[in-house]
């Protein structure tokens, strides 16, 4: 089965939503650039909901001067949109995923080959949690304080997790990655 990993960019305080001005997609240090290229060689598709898929979409095949190499990889990367409007993904190596998102992302799951990544779409990452079908987590926290804004973990979750590993960057960025501990004893 191939392991769901969740990695998103939060504030030291949870927050997931970006309504501040806390994250630049384009500004990383060569230590995070070495960290978030080790983590992409490990996935082969990324997950996405409609509305961030969109914000992908709209900026990533855009930046001719990309330095951190994300274009390249997107632009070739299997993509999967979680959407039941969508009818064009309108974006190479994209599929659209309709119907009951948790069966589709659970079907997803058996098919063969690497890590599937799951990045923003916070209201497909609350089902994908509550439904116990995130493996992992990658936490890219940012030394802000947003105090407000949606949350990782939906409302009433509880789960157990095992820190893999945690590194802190001199930009105040730090990145823990989890693993879910559902399914030990």
């Amino acid at each position: 089965m191939r392991p769901l990993i969740l990695t998103q960019n939060i504030t030291a305080d949870g927050s997931v939503e970006l309504l501040d001005d806390w994250f630049d997609p384009m500004a990383q240090d060569a230590d995070q650039a070495q960290i978030v290229a080790r983590d992409s060689a490990a996935c082969d598709a990324i997950l996405l909901g409609r509305h961030t898929f969109e914000d992908f979409r709209g900026f990533w095949p855009e930046q001719t001067e990309d330095t951190t190499g994300v274009s390249d990889e997107l632009n070739a990367l299997q993509k999967y949109v979680v959407s039941s409007t969508m009818t064009d993904p309108a974006w190479q190596n994209s599929t659209i995923l309709t119907g009951d998102p948790v069966a589709q992302v659970r079907a997803l799951k058996q098919t063969e080959g690497a890590e599937i990544s799951l990045t923003g779409s916070i209201t497909l990452c609350h089902a994908l949690i509550a439904a116990g079908l995130v493996d992992g987590y990658c936490l890219w926290t940012y030394a802000y304080v947003q105090g407000r804004g949606r949350r990782l973990f939906p409302d009433g979750h509880s789960e157990r997790l095992e820190l893999v590993e945690h590194l802190s960057f001199a930009s105040g960025v730090t990145y823990t990655r989890w693993t879910s501990r559902k399914d030990r004893s």
